[in-house]
């Protein structure tokens, strides 16, 4: 099981009591339907079927999914969830794309970018990962920051890339590389 601590989070495994505050998260409509209608969740028997995934798949020797619950230290209250997937392994390390979503009223105190430090940290030194890759939505500005605090490199701007509330809009991918971290020290 993965237990990860910041000065304010605890970033782990979940377990099979967070169900319905996964629910919760997954479905809340101004997180996952503003910015990630793709992963969203729209009832509780989706909900349902896709955490017994999750459960499963950690208990595997080729784990894929790495989305930690990310809490409050103090209280154990739900923040969101941050983590990766992994898409290849190659003879270098893991090849990962990385994600995170927060409920809204944890938005803008910096709890993003706390967590996906931990997350990047966690992934380079304990797990074998080589690169991890993310993106955003140009529009989404908290996103784009908490990458870029956490040292991701701009890598590409995809224009009119996706099809999002009526419109065509920009996608920005962003990569770290496990030398790119070990240089910043």
């Amino acid at each position: 099981m993965i237990h990860l601590e910041t000065q304010r989070l605890v970033l782990r495994d979940y377990i099979f009591q967070d169900e319905e505050e996964y629910y919760q998260l997954k479905s809340n409509s101004e997180t996952m339907g503003r910015y990630m209608q793709d992963i969203m969740v729209h009832s509780r028997e989706e909900a349902h079927e896709e955490f017994a995934r999750i459960l499963a798949d950690a208990k595997t020797l080729e784990r894929v999914f790495y989305f930690l619950r990310a809490e409050l230290k103090e209280s154990g209250q739900q923040v969101g969830s941050v983590g990766y997937t992994v898409e290849r392994r190659t003879p270098v390390g893991k090849l990962v794309h990385a994600g995170y979503f927060y409920l809204p009223e944890f938005w803008g105190k910096g709890y993003g970018t706390e967590a996906f430090q931990e997350v990047i940290r966690f992934a380079f030194q304990e797990d074998g990962v080589y690169r991890i890759s993310t993106g955003c939505r140009q529009e989404n500005q908290g996103s784009r920051r908490i990458m870029e605090k956490c040292g991701m490199v701009k890598e590409a701007e995809r224009k009119n890339w996706e099809w999002h509330e009526g419109e065509m809009k920009t996608r920005l991918e962003y990569r770290l590389l496990r030398e790119e971290y070990e240089a910043r020290g």
